[in-house]
C-alpha cells in the first residue's frame, strides 16, 4: 500500500495558514500591507479582544475587480509578479498570493470592495476556506476586510494564544513600524472603541514619531539624510541623551518595508562609539532606498528579513552617515524641569556658537610662590604618566626637587598638569587619528566648536562649575579626563612598537590550563599593541616590556585585563584591541572623583577637553557637560512663571 499521498486540500490551506498566520498581528500585517500595495491614502484597522475576536481593516485603494474576487482567495494567487524574473525586482509589500487563502482557512472573513467611483462593488462571506455568500453590493471605492473568530477551527492553534494586551501588543508594534515606514498615508488604529493611533498623512515624519513616542522623544531626534551611488538614506536618529533599555526603538526601513537586520543594528549603535552608556540604546528611524535588484525579500516567510548584495558597501556607508549628523552637533544634554522633585526629567539639546575659551588662572596661584610650589608638587601627583624626557620611570620616593623635575621634563614633552598636549606632543599619529575619527565621517564635517566658559569653582571635588552668558555647566572631572588620555592613548597604541621598553624585572602572569592553552596561539595579537608577552612554562606568562606610557602601577591590571577580553573574543579585530586597551588605560590614568583640583589644574582641564576630538561623552558613553540655561535657573527660583 503507496506510503505517500497528496494532502487534502483543506488541510494543506491550514499548513500554509501556520507560516504566514501566527497570531492576530499576522493578520493585521498581510491586510494592512495589501492596502498599502493598493495605493490607500487612508486605512483604518479595527481589532477587538486583542484581535481575536473581530479584526476590520478598511482602505480607499484600487479595490479588487468583481472577476478577481474569488480568485483572491485561492492559493498563490497574487497580482504582484508573473514570471520567477520578478522575484528580483519586487517593489512591492506582498507577493506570495498565500494570505488571503491562509487567513479564510483559520477565520470568518467578509470582503466588501469595489474598484469604481459608481456606489457598486462585490461581497464575499467565506468560513473555514469555503465559498458561503458572493453576492454584489452597494461600496464605496477601496475594500474593507473583516475577520472574525481567528483560529476558530483551530483550537489547538487557539490554546496558546497569549493574553488580549500581549496580542495587542503586537499589533501596536507593527502598526506603528507601518506609520513610521509611510508617513505618507494616514493611519488609525482602534482597539474595543478605543483609538491608540491616528496619524495625518501629510509625509511628515517627525509628526508620526511624536504621535508614536511623545513629543519630548521628537525633540530629541536629529534630521539625517545622505547618498551614495547605490544607496540613500533618510530619516532621523536620537541625540546620545535620549536612550532605551533596548534595541526597539530603532527601525529600519528598505523601500518602504519594515525589516529586522542585525547588520543595520550594529552600524547604527558602532556609529555611537563611545556616545552610549553601556547597556543603552538610541531610537532611530532611518529609511533606506535601493535598486530592487540589490535586496532579496523573498527568503522570510513573514518577509521581515532580507539579504543585500552589497551589505560591504551598505554598513559602512551607514555608519558614516549617522556618525557624521552626530559630529555636527553639541552634544550637551540640558535637563528641563517643569516641577523641582520631579523624577521624569526630559532632555532637550541646545547648540552653541562659541569659540574656546582663553585660559583663566587665578592670581594667588602665580604670583603666591608658597601657592605656587604646592601646585607643582599637586600637579605632579596629578600626572598619570610619571616619566622623565627619555623615556625611563622615575622612581617616586617622596623627594620633592625629582618630582618637580619629573612634571618640568614632562611638561615640555607636550603635557600640562598630566594632561596630554594634542598641540605639542610628537608621538601623535595623524593617520591613526583619522582612522578612528575622520573614516566614520569621510574626512568632511568638522565637529562644532566646544562652548566658551568661564570657570568659577568645584563641587564636592567631583564637578566642575563653569558658566557663560547663556547659563551654567556641570563638568565631571573624571569623565573628562577619562576623554582626553582616550584620545590620548588611541593614537599612541597606533605605533605601541616604537614606545616599548624592557623591563628590568618581568611582569608575571597566571592564568587556568584552559586559558593557558589558548593564550599561547593569540600572543601576536599583544604584540600589535607593544605587549611583549611569552610563555614561561606551565600556567605562567611573563611580560617582557610594554610601553612605557601605560600608567604607572596599573601596568598588570591592563595587561590582565587585556588578556581576559582576549579570552573572551572568538574573532580578535586588532581595532577593537587598540580601542579596548585604550579605554582600560584612560580609565586607570584619569583622575577620580572627590579628587580637589587647583584652579589652574582645572583650567589646565577644560583646555585640553575643548580640544579632543569629542568632548562630549567619556569612552563608556556618559555625559561629560550638563547645561542648565539661564531660563531654567529662573524658572526653578520662580523668577519666572
Amino acid at each position: 500500500m503507496a506510503k505517500i499521498h497528496i494532502l487534502d486540500e483543506h488541510v494543506a490551506n491550514q499548513i500554509a495558514a501556520g507560516e504566514v498566520v501566527e497570531r492576530p498581528a499576522s493578520v493585521v500585517k498581510e491586510l494592512v500591507e495589501n492596502a498599502i500595495d493598493a495605493g490607500s491614502a487612508k486605512i483604518v484597522i479595527t481589532v477587538e479582544e486583542g484581535g481575536l475576536q473581530t479584526i476590520r481593516v478598511t482602505d480607499n485603494g484600487s479595490g479588487i475587480d468583481p472577476e478577481d474576487c474569488e480568485t483572491a482567495f485561492y492559493r498563490h494567487a497574487t497580482s504582484k509578479i508573473m514570471h520567477g524574473r520578478d522575484l528580483f525586482h519586487i517593489t512591492s509589500l506582498g507577493f506570495r498570493g498565500e494570505a488571503l487563502a491562509s487567513i479564510a482557512a483559520v477565520s470568518k472573513v467578509e470582503l466588501i470592495t469595489s474598484n469604481s467611483d459608481n456606489g457598486l462593488g462585490s461581497r464575499l462571506v467565506i468560513e473555514g476556506g469555503k465559498l458561503i455568500v458572493k453576492e454584489d453590493t452597494a461600496s464605496s471605492r477601496g475594500t474593507d476586510f473583516v475577520v472574525k473568530e481567528l483560529f476558530y477551527n483551530t483550537p489547538a492553534r487557539l490554546k496558546y494564544m497569549k493574553t488580549i494586551q500581549t496580542e495587542l501588543g503586537h499589533i501596536s508594534d507593527y502598526i506603528y513600524r507601518i506609520a513610521l515606514s509611510h508617513p505618507e498615508i494616514g493611519l488609525t488604529l482602534k482597539h474595543n472603541d478605543n483609538t491608540l493611533l491616528q496619524t495625518v498623512g501629510n509625509g511628515d515624519l517627525l509628526q508620526v514619531i511624536a504621535a508614536i513616542y511623545g513629543t519630548q522623544a521628537a525633540k530629541a531626534m536629529l534630521p539625517i539624510q545622505a547618498e551614495d551611488m547605490d544607496f540613500s538614506i533618510q530619516g532621523f536618529i536620537s541625540r546620545p541623551e535620549w536612550t532605551r533599555s533596548n534595541r526597539n526603538g530603532i527601525s529600519t526601513i528598505v523601500n518602504g518595508r519594515y525589516i529586522r537586520n542585525n547588520g543595520l543594528n550594529h552600524a547604527i549603535l558602532r556609529a555611537y562609539h563611545t556616545l552610549l552608556p553601556i547597556n543603552r540604546y538610541p531610537m532611530g528611524i532611518l529609511s533606506l532606498n535601493m535598486h530592487p535588484s540589490l535586496v532579496d525579500v523573498n527568503v522570510h516567510p513573514a518577509k521581515l528579513e532580507v539579504r543585500f548584495s552589497k551589505e560591504a558597501e551598505l554598513y559602512p556607508f551607514i555608519e558614516q552617515s549617522v556618525h557624521a549628523v552626530l559630529r555636527q552637533e553639541v552634544l550637551i544634554p540640558q535637563p528641563v524641569k517643569t516641577n523641582i522633585g520631579n523624577s521624569n526629567s526630559s532632555f532637550i539639546q541646545e547648540q552653541f556658537g562659541f569659540s574656546k575659551a582663553p585660559s583663566v588662572t587665578d592670581p594667588s596661584d602665580s604670583n603666591n610662590p608658597e601657592v605656587r610650589d604646592k601646585n607643582k608638587m599637586e600637579h605632579n601627583a596629578f600626572n598619570p604618566f610619571q616619566q622623565s624626557q627619555d623615556g625611563v620611570k622615575l622612581r617616586s620616593d617622596g623627594n620633592d626637587a625629582v618630582r618637580e623635575a619629573s612634571a618640568q621634563s614632562y611638561y615640555a614633552k607636550g603635557t600640562t598638569n598630566g594632561v596630554p598636549n594634542y598641540r605639542n606632543s610628537q608621538s601623535v599619529n595623524p593617520a591613526l587619528t583619522q582612522e578612528l575619527f575622520a573614516q566614520a565621517t569621510g574626512g568632511t564635517s568638522e565637529i562644532p566648536p566646544f562652548p566658551e566658559m568661564t570657570l568659577i569653582g568645584q563641587h564636592h571635588g567631583t564637578y566642575l562649575i563653569a558658566q557663560n552668558d547663556k547659563g551654567l555647566y556641570l563638568i565631571d572631572q573624571h569623565a573628562a579626563h577619562e576623554r582626553i588620555n582616550y584620545e590620548f592613548y588611541y593614537e599612541q597604541f597606533g605605533q605601541p612598537a616604537d614606545a616599548s621598553q624592557e623591563l628590568l624585572l618581568p611582569i608575571t602572569l597566571e592564568f587556568t590550563p584552559s586559558e593557558s592553552e589558548q593564550l599561547k596561539s593569540k600572543l601576536n595579537w599583544f604584540e600589535q599593541v607593544g605587549v611583549y608577552l611569552e610563555h614561561f612554562g606551565g600556567q605562567t606568562f611573563r611580560v617582557r616590556s610594554h610601553p612605557y606610557w601605560f600608567p604607572k602601577g596599573d601596568e598588570q591590571a591592563i595587561i590582565e585585563e587585556m588578556a581576559e577580553w582576549v579570552l573572551s573574543e572568538r574573532i580578535i579585530d586588532l581595532a577593537k584591541l587598540r580601542e579596548k586597551s585604550s579605554v582600560l588605560c584612560s580609565c586607570k590614568a584619569s583622575i577620580k572623583a572627590n579628587q580637589k583640583l587647583t584652579n589652574l589644574e582645572s583650567d589646565t582641564l577644560l583646555e585640553r577637553l575643548a580640544t579632543c576630538k569629542q568632548p562630549y561623552t567619556c569612552p563608556h558613553g556618559r555625559p561629560i557637560v550638563i547645561s542648565f540655561t539661564t531660563y531654567d535657573l529662573e524658572k526653578l527660583f520662580k523668577r519666572v512663571m
